[in-house]
Formats: structure tokens, C-alpha cells, sequence
């Protein structure tokens, strides 16, 4: 009896023992994947899906961990790409492809199409005679440096048979864009329907005295704002690119659903702002941009071959390509969800 009790000391000695070594052991099949991510822009209510999967636990459900820093452009969010200073960025899909033509030699590519129809705009005023796009003509348009509007308006002018030549063009500091419409110191301004022409109002200037030319009105088939991810990052962490992609999705549907409480969110993470301004920035870029019809009946995030090949031909009005880019250069739809995962209704 005395050697049996023995053994079962001995025994329960060394599975003690094994279990404070295995407790010892870093768990890693449960360590979050930690995500370096890039806004092109200060937060506000374009970003909704954002602010609601960092506000609300989307990210951390997806076992993430997510550190969010802005850049001020497009431009700047893709070169930080390619340094390795982030891993996914928010950056225009027309600037990407200009950017993949400059044979910079890292090959970033968009993985999820956050805006299906771009914002691209020319924001003008009624009390500077402008009613419609034919009253451009003889009018200054303003042109902040970087802007993207600006680019795609040959090929929007050449369509509609606009001579486009009969605009004067001012070029102007990005500040000071919708400070000098207000003032009626320009006739209009080139940039985003859901941020220049929100702007202007909360400037005091009243929406009855706003003309918002959206390119998209006018045969406009480029898309917008998208998720563009490093490669190295992507080939060694795709799992969590795809759950990065899920927690967008499943942000969007919350804002779609409720704009109302997305703003909330929004603003959290914002330094001051106006809830009324941001509301109607929220309902605008989500209603226009982002659950367009045609992301309703195909489903958020992915891109089509036709429409691609018409971005291209118009971004060749504004841009010589040493190589036309193919959809398999610029987009890699390996970490979307299926469709019935990516529908918004």
C-alpha cells in the first residue's frame, strides 16, 4: 500500500509538471494578428465603415489587432505601402493604377472595393451663373494640388462633347478649397461630392445655391476608394487580410442599417466635428458611393473585367501608360468572402 501511494505522488508530481510547462508555452494559435492600417485622409463620416469596426469590436472579433494612423493623400498612404510602413491602406483604385504604371517595383494590388462608384465631383454655385455642367464654360474652376477629380474630367468632358479648354483652371492650396468657393472667389471647385460639397454648406453656403456635377452621372464607370494591402504582408498573414475584408463587410452592413448610430461612432473617433455635417456625410457617401445598386445585387467589394477596362481607357485621356495595366496586375480577389457573404441589403 505504502509503494502505491508512493506512485501516485510520483505521478501526480509529473503531470503537475507538465501542465505548468504547457501553461509556460505562449499560446499562439490564439495570439491576435496585429495590423498596421492606413486612412488616405483624416477620420471623418467617409470612413464610417472604419470608425464602426474599431468602435464597435469588429476587429477584435476577428482576432485582430488593428493601429490606425492617417496620411493626407492617396499618394502618401500607397508609398507608405511600399516601404513597409503599413500593412492596408485605404488609397483611390485610379491613383493605385497610375502608381503600379510607375515601375516603382513593389506590385501593391487592392483586395476589397470599398467605394463602387467614385466620388469624383465639380462643385459650383448657382450666384456664380452656373446651373449645369454647359455653364462651366468661361468659369474658374479651382484645382487643389493632388486632387483627383481634376484627372478624370478630360475623359468626362470628351464624353458629354464639353471643351474643356473653355475652363479656367486655378490651381489652389488644398486648405483653402471650399474657403475660396464659399468666398465666391473661385466659380467652382474640383473633388469629392461627399466631402468638398459638405463642406462648402457648413460653410453657411445653402444647398439651393449648390450645383454637384458628379462625373458618375455622366458615363463615369471608374471605381473609388479601396483596400490596398502590402504584398509581403499578404503572402504571410492572408488569413487575417481576409478577416480584416469580414470586418469591413460587417461594418458597412451596421452603418447601412443605422446611420444614424454610425455617425456616433464616427465621431468618436474624431477630434471635434459636427454630428449634423457628419450625418449627412455618413448617408451620402453610403447611399452614392458604397451600397450602390449594383453592390446590392452583386454584393460589396469585389470588381468586374468590363467595368475595369472602361477605368482605363479613361484614365489614358489624362495619362500615358507605359503598360496597360490587365485586373490581375492591380486586384487580387483571393481574400473576399463568397457573394452571399458580401451581400448588403
Amino acid at each position: 500500500m505504502r509503494v502505491t501511494d508512493t506512485a501516485k505522488r510520483l505521478a501526480a508530481i509529473a503531470l503537475l509538471s507538465v501542465l505548468a510547462l504547457v501553461c509556460a508555452e505562449p499560446n499562439t494559435a490564439n495570439a491576435a494578428s496585429i495590423i498596421r492600417f492606413t486612412l488616405d485622409k483624416r477620420m471623418d463620416g467617409a470612413a464610417v465603415p472604419f470608425a464602426v469596426a474599431a468602435h464597435r469590436g469588429l476587429y477584435r472579433a476577428e482576432n485582430l489587432e488593428v493601429t490606425t494612423n492617417t496620411v493626407n493623400s492617396s499618394a502618401e498612404a500607397l508609398a507608405r505601402l511600399a516601404k513597409g510602413d503599413t500593412d492596408i491602406a485605404v488609397a483611390d483604385l485610379n491613383d493605385l493604377i497610375r502608381y503600379r504604371d510607375g515601375g516603382n517595383g513593389v506590385p501593391l494590388k487592392a483586395v476589397f472595393i470599398l467605394q463602387n462608384e467614385n466620388g469624383y465631383a465639380i462643385i459650383a454655385r448657382r450666384s456664380r451663373g452656373v446651373d449645369s455642367v454647359t455653364d462651366l464654360q468661361g468659369k474658374t474652376l479651382g484645382v487643389a494640388e493632388g486632387d483627383l477629380a481634376i484627372r478624370m474630367w478630360p475623359a468626362v468632358a470628351k464624353r458629354i462633347g464639353f471643351d474643356a479648354s473653355k475652363i479656367k483652371l486655378e490651381k489652389i492650396g488644398a486648405a483653402v478649397r471650399e474657403p475660396m468657393l464659399s468666398a465666391g472667389q473661385v466659380d467652382a471647385v474640383s473633388g469629392m461630392s461627399y466631402g468638398s460639397a459638405l463642406n462648402v454648406r457648413d460653410r453657411g453656403v445653402p444647398q439651393s445655391d449648390l450645383v454637384i456635377i458628379r462625373f458618375s452621372d455622366f458615363g463615369d464607370r471608374s471605381y473609388g476608394m479601396a483596400l490596398v494591402v502590402n504584398p509581403a504582408f499578404a503572402a504571410a498573414n492572408g488569413e487575417a487580410v481576409s478577416a480584416f475584408v469580414r470586418a469591413v463587410i460587417n461594418a458597412t452592413r451596421l452603418a447601412w442599417k443605422d446611420p444614424a448610430k454610425a455617425t456616433d461612432d464616427v465621431l468618436t473617433q474624431m477630434d471635434g466635428g459636427s454630428r449634423e455635417l457628419e450625418f449627412e456625410r455618413v448617408r451620402t457617401v453610403l447611399r452614392d458611393n458604397i451600397v450602390t445598386p449594383e453592390v446590392k445585387r452583386d454584393g460589396i467589394g469585389g470588381i468586374t473585367a468590363e467595368r475595369f477596362a472602361k477605368s482605363i481607357d479613361q484614365i489614358a485621356f489624362d495619362f500615358k501608360f507605359r503598360h496597360r495595366p490587365t485586373l490581375q496586375d492591380i486586384f487580387n480577389d483571393a481574400f473576399l468572402p463568397n457573394e452571399g457573404s458580401r451581400k448588403i441589403d
